[in-house]
């Protein structure tokens, strides 16, 4: 059993990792930054869950850049394919679900 106080952590670096768990080969992983993170697509589906501050989320689809601003709250879903980048506005927190080992 455990219980996370996510409004508590903060990590060492941007996007740093408190490892939530493991559940076969889904992982769960809460992150802190204050820097945007890169470009990328991940090799499966993601959850992406802000739980403190505020994250615009930019995607990439049918060739044309979109922004969406996200809250504590809001849930963003990355299928296979979606090209994406998340920029905090300040501190972040992110409660973020994907197939272990994914970027």
């Amino acid at each position: 059993m455990k219980v996370i106080r996510s409004q508590a952590f903060r990590a060492d670096r941007p996007w740093g990792a408190l490892d939530i768990a493991s559940m076969n080969g889904i992982t769960t992983r809460l992150h802190w930054t204050d820097q945007p993170y890169r470009w990328h697509v991940n090799d499966g589906e993601e959850v992406f869950a802000v739980l403190d501050g505020q994250v615009e989320m930019r995607y990439r689809q049918d060739g044309r850049e979109h922004r969406v601003l996200l809250g504590a709250g809001d849930v963003f879903y990355a299928g296979i394919g979606c090209e994406h980048v998340a920029h905090p506005q300040g501190e972040a927190r992110i409660l973020v679900i994907e197939r272990e080992g994914s970027v």
